[in-house]
């Protein structure tokens, strides 16, 4: 092959490689989150769910200063009991001025949106609703532990928040760590600078649009982010328009007096073509570069001077 054959046939795959702005490996993100993938669907008490929670620890551990668990049995609706497991990883634990950072790690125990109604109770393997929160947050982690971050950042990998049913008329037995999170703080007075809910962010077609609950309560922080993206070249991504209002792990928070904004691409892949809570979401239907444009984000929220 001649040199311009060559550059023709590598230029499709340079042309897809998302090059960092912050050092955030998006590929790393990717590889972790298949990792939770590999262990199966990670509904409360069942194998994968304790295999997976017990990787991210290990993982955690090698990279924060401090990995505290929260680990409590929930009482259902219908009155039966499930395990629970929080997972916050903190770096410079010690610094008074802090970022909070969440994701959930659970996935839903039902594909109660999948288009054939044979596979409605089945659970869903969650690469993008589940895993690509746990791979950012694990690559964020190598990145902070190589580049201290200028203020002290706790990544919560909280549990629960798909198990039951979201209204109307009311959500049952959902965002349970968020919850439990929010009235069992890590100390007395707890009070991030902000926080950033980091769900289903890995969509290959990624749209991110302001969250109507994060505009209402926490506009500051909306601001701080799409600004951050902006800076970075990614508003054709973090698009500065208002999106629907999503019922997330940041209602509880924000309901504790935490300023906290759900970064979330509702619309998987696009309301037409939906993979969410189906059995269509799957390791190829997210990518690194979604994943390598969110962590920029993050890691410059936190580590730029």
């Amino acid at each position: 092959m001649n040199r311009l054959l060559l550059y023709l046939a590598i230029l499709p795959l340079v042309a897809g490689c998302q090059k960092s702005k912050t050092g955030f490996d998006g590929e790393a993100a990717y590889r972790y989150a298949g990792t939770q993938v590999s262990f199966g669907p990670r509904i409360p008490g069942s194998p994968g769910w304790q295999k997976a929670g017990d990787w991210i620890v290990a993982q955690m551990r090698t990279r924060a200063d401090t990995v505290i668990e929260q680990r409590w049995m929930h009482t259902l609706a219908n009155g039966d009991s499930i395990p629970m497991r929080n997972i916050l990883a903190r770096f410079r634990p010690q610094a008074t001025d802090r970022v909070l950072y969440v994701t959930h790690w659970d996935t839903r125990p039902i594909a109660d949106s999948d288009p054939n109604p044979a596979n409605r109770t089945k659970p869903i393997l969650g690469a993008n609703d589940g895993a690509s929160g746990v791979g950012l947050f694990v690559a964020l982690g190598d990145l902070l532990k190589k580049t201290p971050p200028n203020v002290g950042v706790d990544l919560l990998f909280v549990d629960g928040e798909d198990y039951g049913s979201f209204g109307p008329p009311k959500d049952v037995d959902v965002l349970i760590g968020s919850t439990y999170f929010a009235s069992h703080l890590p100390s007395p007075g707890y009070q991030p600078i902000f926080g950033v809910l980091f769900d289903m962010i890995g969509d290959k077609e990624l749209n991110i649009y302001e969250e109507q609950n994060s505009v209402a309560r926490a506009p500051e922080v909306v601001s701080r982010v799409w600004k951050t993206a902006d800076d970075l070249g990614y508003s054709q991504y973090f698009l500065p328009q208002m999106g629907l209002a999503v019922t997330d792990d940041h209602i509880p928070l924000l309901q504790a007096g935490l300023r906290v904004i759900d970064v979330i691409d509702i619309d998987y892949e696009s309301p037409t073509n939906n993979y969410h809570h189906t059995l269509a979401d799957t390791m190829d239907k997210i990518s690194a570069k979604s994943l390598g444009i969110v962590g920029d984000v993050a890691a410059a929220l936190v580590t730029t001077r």
